[in-house]
């Protein structure tokens, strides 16, 4: 069984977002990148998956500008076998991410998507759903536990009242929570390999797909600075403040 894994190129986590002047969006320039850790969670679980004798194959796909190969030489130098770029200067909306996905999977015909339940620049948690509604799969989100057996995913996910269990027939769509488990370092001898596994590059035209985007950014701002907080002399202030000020209580 061939497991799909799509990868994002965020901006790195660790590093402070710092708006446009002109408020067009946020500056990229000379800023870090690196893979949507959501996305490394589901990278190690296909990988765990194919070293328990699961899967036979992790391939890796991941969508926009060149650069996003980096992002699929990461990903092999913890252990995916190889990798499809779908590359595009088109800034790409979830709905168009989809789209493209499904192209991509129907090509490969993977028995499991597994993907990130979100990527951390756009938080918009819609990719992995919109994929499983468009290829007609079943779906479960929000990952902590994956169990495959027969045909089947048994999926543990994290709902708000604690954990639901789910299951489900292959082929699924799986798209991860942060509790599922923890990534591996990539090892120096294993990015050297990865340097030597094959990508392929497509495009969306070539997929049949149009990614022209549905949505248009009227306007990015920072939020708001926070207040500093007030110190109080006595409890009866605090209410007071509380109720007449704050207008909590």
């Amino acid at each position: 069984m061939k497991i799909l894994v799509p990868v994002k190129r965020v901006v790195d986590y660790n590093v402070k977002i710092r708006v446009k002047p002109d408020g067009s969006g946020v500056d990229t320039a000379n800023v870090k990148m690196s893979m949507n850790p959501f996305d490394e969670i589901a990278v190690e679980e296909a990988i765990r998956l194919k070293e328990a004798g699961v899967a036979s194959e992790v391939i890796v796909v991941s969508c926009g500008v060149a650069q996003c190969q980096e992002t699929l030489r990461a990903a092999m130098a913890m252990g995916a076998d190889r990798g499809i770029l779908v590359q595009t200067d088109v800034e790409l909306q979830p709905l168009a991410v989809a789209k493209l996905l499904k192209a991509v999977v129907e090509k490969e015909q993977p028995g499991l998507v597994i993907a990130g339940k979100q990527a951390i620049d756009d938080d918009a948690n819609q990719t992995g759903q919109m994929l499983a509604a468009l290829l007609g799969w079943p779906q479960a989100t929000f990952a902590s536990k994956v169990e495959i057996a027969d045909g089947k995913a048994r999926v543990t996910r994290e709902v708000d009242g604690g954990l639901e269990t789910v299951e489900l027939p292959l082929p699924a769509v799986i798209t991860t929570d942060l509790r599922l488990n923890e990534p591996r370092f990539a090892t120096l001898p294993n990015i050297m390999k990865a340097k030597k596994k094959p990508v392929d590059t497509l495009t969306p035209e070539a997929l049949g797909v149009d990614v022209t985007p549905r949505l248009a950014t009227l306007k990015v701002e920072e939020p708001p600075k926070r207040k500093a907080g007030v110190m109080v002399g006595s409890v009866d202030e605090l209410i007071e403040k509380l109720r007449n000020e704050a207008k909590v209580i």
